[in-house]
Formats: structure tokens, sequence, C-alpha cells
């Protein structure tokens, strides 16, 4: 069977500049609201994925994206923002891109096409069979990711993938598979849209729910979140004064301070 990159499909749209800006608009916000159903049918998927993750890290494993260009930009993002969330130290989830750092904010393409660079770049993290890897590509094909799980399968690391086309090389390499096939971008190609819309809803599900499962949520409340700044702060007080009945606004603040987050305040308050 050969392989079809819906991704590189030609839009359902034609002659987008004769559109009014009103039009553009709402095709875009039509195909973005099919993203949800597709996603709905993965929730299996994502789910044993979560569970593996889950189990991992509660071993002290740690949870890897890579990616390149959007897909690698939107594994930093979700990782970056763990430990400000969820109070985690930064080397839980790590976020790698293809080109580093400086990739980040230029264009750097010619970055994924190496092979071998991927597992070079995990290999300076020390990654072990503890550990678990997500490839991150729109393509399915990207040699950066795809020569980074099939040396991750090798060393017996398990591995997973999010990509939007069906059957891809890459998901070859992915003990969980997530295919996310959300058909022709608006603007052909454009996988910075759709897919990769797709790809951070699936990012949120992912990380937000093991995070849940190792404990770093209580109610619905994020009861670890670092205390980095005024807002949150303000956030933390309210909470803590909600969860152990205190009234007094200075000694939740205080309380607050001294234990560093939420959680720690409340256990070592004995709520």
């Amino acid at each position: 069977m050969s392989f079809i990159r819906t991704t590189e499909m030609p839009s359902v749209y034609r002659h987008l500049e004769k559109m009014s800006i009103e039009e553009l608009l709402n095709h875009i916000n039509d195909e973005d609201a099919s993203i949800a159903a597709v996603i709905r049918g993965l929730v299996p998927r994502i789910a044993g994925l979560v569970d593996a993750a889950a189990l991992h890290m509660e071993q002290g494993g740690r949870l890897f994206y890579i990616g390149a260009g959007t897909s690698g930009r939107l594994g930093v993002l979700d990782a970056s923002e763990c430990p400000p969330t969820y109070g985690v130290p930064d080397d839980v989830v790590i976020g790698i891109m293809a080109g580093g750092d400086e990739a980040l904010r230029f264009g750097i393409e010619d970055a994924e096409d190496s092979h071998e660079q991927g597992w070079l770049d995990l290999e300076k993290y020390n990654i072990s069979n503890q550990d678990i890897l997500i490839g991150i590509a729109a393509s399915g094909t990207t040699p950066y990711v795809l020569g980074a799980l099939k040396k991750a399968q090798e060393h017996g690391i398990l591995t997973a993938c999010i990509v939007c086309n069906a059957d891809s090389p890459i998901a070859e390499y992915a003990d969980f598979p997530i295919e996310a096939v959300v058909g022709p971008e608006f603007v052909t190609g454009s996988t910075r849209m759709k897919s990769g819309t797709a790809q951070k809803l699936i990012l949120n599900m992912i990380s937000t729910t093991v995070m849940i499962r190792l404990g770093k949520v209580q109610d619905n409340r994020m009861v670890n979140m670092q205390i980095s700044n005024e807002k949150l702060v303000e956030r933390g007080v309210k909470m803590l004064m909600e969860k152990t009945g205190i009234t007094d606004y200075a000694q939740a603040k205080a309380s607050l301070l001294k234990y560093g987050n939420v959680k720690n305040a409340m256990e070592k308050l004995k709520m």
C-alpha cells in the first residue's frame, strides 16, 4: 500500500485571495471545528499512552518530546509549561527540537533532514529504557524524528508518536502511534494550522492527564504550581484559604510563601 500524505493534499477551498476577510475566518473556523471529533476517536489510544507514561514516571522515568518545525515547537512549549503549572523539576518533561533553541524563533528547516541527529540530541540527556519518547511530526516522515524513534526502540525505550497521516513511516517505530488525520489544510500544506492544532490538543491531553495521575492536581486545582509572580501568589493564597478554611489573608500568604506551594502548605498546616 502506498503512503498517502493527507497533509499535503490540495485545500478544498480555492482562490483564497478573492475571499473577504469574514469568509476566510469562517472557513478557517469551520476546518478547526472538525478537529475535536477526530481526536475523540483517538482517546483509547491516547489513554494507553498516558497510562504507560504515568507508570514510567512514577518509577522515576522522564517524558521526552522530539520534533521539528511547528511540531518541535509545540513539544518544547508543552514541556516548558509543566514545571510552572505542576511544580515538577525541569528535567521531568523534556522537549527537544531539530536545530535547538535557535529554531524556536527562527526557521531552520534543513535541521530536520538528519536521520542521526535526533538520537544524538537525546543521548545528551542520557535517555534510557526508564524513559518514554514521543515523536511529533505532522507528516509522519521527518527524518530527525524517525531516526530518533528507531534508535530508541533498539535501546528498549517505550515510544509513541503524534502524526497527522495514516500508516506513516514514523508510526512503524511507535509503540503507541497516535494518528490525527484531520484532512487537507486550509492553505495547502500549511501544517501549522489544523495539524498543529490537533497536536497541541493531544499534547495538552497527555501532559495534563499524566500530571493528574502523578498527584499534581487536587480536586480541580493546580496545588503544586510554582509561586513565581504576584498573580500566582494571589491565586495560591485564595486556593489555600478555600482549601484550609483560613480566613486571614496575610496568614495564608505567609504560609504559602514559607512552604512554597499550596499542597505543601496544606500538609504542613495538617488541613
